[in-house]
C-alpha cells in the first residue's frame, strides 16, 4: 500500500506554487487518499480525486503472464480552488468515493442531475412565449400575410387571456376547455381552428423539451370527449348559398347592376371560385385565345400552397365577353380594379350581393338566401350552389366538380398519380353552369355531356 500523503492545512495548500514547466501538476494534500490539488501553469488551483473502483481484474500478456492487477482507474474533477475551499473538497471526496464502492458512477449521475435540470429550465416556458417561439417559424408556410397574422391573431385573442400566462407544463384538458367552451357553439369553426393552433403550440413544446405527457387539446380520444363535434354545433354551418331555384331571377338582377365589384361577383359566380383568386387576378394571367386562366402557386389570396402545382380554370365563351368588355385601368396589373387603385377590397363582392338581396325584399321579393337557414347568401355559397347544381341536376361526375373547385380528389396515392386537371371536361361543364345561371334550359343537353363525360 502507498503511503498516506500528509495532510496539508489550508494556508500550505493556498501557497502551493507551480514548480514551472508547460504542464499542469498534482499534489497530494491528504486527509482523503487520492484527493490532490491540480496547479496550472498560469497558477490557476482546481481539485482532482484520483481513485480507482469495480472489481479487481487482471491484465495478461500473451504469454499468459499478469502484467497488471488492480481495479479501474478514475480522476475526478470536484472543482476549481478556492472557490472550493480544502475542508468541502475532503468532504466531496470522501462522498464519491463511497458512492464508486456502492456501485454508482458519479460522473453519470451528475451529467444525469445537470440534464433534469436543463429540462426542468426549458419547462418554464409560458404558453405566451411558446406561441412566440413557434409562430416565428410556422407561420413561414403560409401563403399570405393576411393569413400568417390571422392565424396568430386568433390564439391572442382567445386563447393568451386564459392560458397566456402559464407554464406549457401545466397546461391540462380544462384549461384548454376554459378557452374553448365560450366560442365553441357560436364560432364553432374559429372554435375549431384555435383548438388545431394551440394543439399545434403544445406538440411543439413537447418536442422541445418544454412539456412532458398527452396533449391536452388533442381532440381524438379527448377532447373529443367532452366537446360536441364541430358538425353537430350551429356554429359549423357551411356559408350561406344561393338556391338554384332562385339563381335565374339573382343572376338578372346582377346584370342590372353597373360597377367593377358587380362584374367580378358575375364572373365568380361563372367559375366557381374564391372571392380572393378574383379580387388579386392579374391580365397576365389569361390566354384569351386559349380561353384559360392559369393561377401560380403562392400567388396572393389565391389558397394554393407554395409547394401545390398551378391551378388552370377554363373559360366559356360568356367568361371570355365579360373580360374583353372591361376597361382597363392605366398601370394597373389587376383586371377587376378598386376606383383608387389596387384590388378590390374583401367587402366589395359581399355588398354587392347583400344590395341585390335588400332590393329584392324592398320591391316584394323574398330576397336571396339560404334554404337551409335563411341567411342572406354570400358570395362564397356560390360555389356551394354550384356544387348542388352538379350533383342534383346534371350527371356530372362529382370529382370533375371538386376539380373545380380546387378541392383534393381521392387519396394521397391517387393525388400523386392522377395529374391531369380535366380542362377540355371542366370546360363543358363550366359552359352549362354559364346557361344555367342565364336561366337557359340547358339540363338535357348537360345530361347528355354527362354521360359522356
Amino acid at each position: 500500500m502507498p503511503p498516506r500523503a500528509k495532510e496539508l492545512t489550508p494556508t500550505q495548500i493556498k501557497g502551493l506554487k507551480h514548480p514551472g514547466g508547460k504542464r499542469a501538476v498534482k499534489i497530494a494534500v491528504g486527509g482523503v487518499s487520492g484527493l490532490h490539488i491540480q496547479i496550472q501553469p498560469s497558477g490557476a488551483k482546481s481539485w482532482v480525486l484520483r481513485t480507482r473502483y469495480g472489481d479487481w481484474a487482471e491484465r495478461r500478456d500473451d504469454d499468459g503472464k499478469v502484467i497488471e492487477r488492480g481495479r479501474k482507474k478514475r480522476e475526478i474533477g470536484l472543482g476549481a480552488y478556492p472557490d472550493i475551499l480544502p475542508g468541502a473538497a475532503r468532504d466531496k471526496a470522501r462522498e464519491i468515493k463511497a458512492k464508486l464502492e456502492a456501485g454508482i458512477d458519479p460522473i453519470a449521475e451528475r451529467k444525469a442531475a445537470h440534464a433534469a435540470l436543463i429540462a426542468s429550465a426549458r419547462r418554464g416556458l409560458t404558453f405566451a412565449d411558446a406561441l412566440d417561439k413557434f409562430a416565428a417559424e410556422k407561420v413561414k408556410e403560409f401563403r399570405s400575410e393576411k393569413y400568417r397574422v390571422q392565424w396568430k391573431s386568433t390564439i391572442e385573442k382567445h386563447a393568451l387571456p386564459e392560458i397566456g400566462s402559464m407554464l406549457v407544463q401545466d397546461i391540462e384538458l380544462q384549461d384548454v376547455l376554459r378557452v374553448l367552451q365560450p366560442i365553441w357553439t357560436d364560432r364553432t369553426e374559429t372554435a375549431s381552428k384555435l383548438r388545431q393552433r394551440i394543439e399545434a403550440v403544445l406538440s411543439w413544446a413537447t418536442v422541445q423539451g418544454h412539456r412532458t405527457g398527452d396533449n391536452p387539446a388533442r381532440w381524438a380520444g379527448n377532447l373529443k370527449l367532452v366537446l360536441p363535434a364541430p358538425s353537430k354545433v350551429s356554429g359549423a354551418a357551411n356559408y350561406p348559398s344561393l338556391q338554384l331555384g332562385d339563381a335565374a331571377r339573382w343572376w338578372l338582377a346582377l346584370q342590372t347592376r353597373e360597377g367593377m365589384g358587380a362584374r367580378a361577383l358575375e364572373f365568380q359566380a361563372m367559375t366557381a371560385t374564391r372571392a380572393g383568386a378574383i379580387r388579386f387576378a392579374t391580365w397576365d394571367e389569361f390566354d384569351l385565345k386559349a380561353k384559360v386562366w392559369t393561377i401560380q402557386p403562392g400567388r396572393k389570396a389565391s389558397k394554393i400552397a407554395p409547394s401545390d402545382k398551378a391551378k388552370r380554370i377554363p373559360l366559356t365563351d360568356e367568361m371570355v365577353a365579360l373580360l374583353e368588355s372591361l376597361p382597363r385601368m392605366k398601370d394597373s396589373e389587376f383586371v377587376f380594379w378598386a376606383p383608387r387603385g389596387g384590388a378590390l377590397s374583401d367587402a366589395t363582392l359581399g355588398k354587392v350581393m347583400r344590395t341585390i338581396h335588400e332590393a329584392d325584399q324592398k320591391t316584394g321579393g323574398r330576397g336571396y338566401v339560404d334554404a337551409a337557414t335563411g341567411e342572406q347568401a354570400v358570395p362564397h355559397g356560390l360555389r356551394s350552389s354550384f356544387r348542388t347544381w352538379v350533383a342534383e341536376r346534371t350527371t356530372y361526375d362529382g370529382d370533375l366538380a371538386e376539380v373545380a373547385l380546387f378541392h383534393k380528389v381521392g387519396n394521397k396515392v391517387q393525388q400523386a398519380y392522377d395529374r391531369s386537371d380535366m380542362v377540355e371536361r371542366r370546360r363543358a361543364m363550366m359552359g352549362a353552369w354559364c346557361s344555367f345561371l342565364s336561366g337557359r334550359e340547358a339540363e338535357k343537353v348537360v345530361q347528355l355531356e354527362g354521360a359522356r363525360a
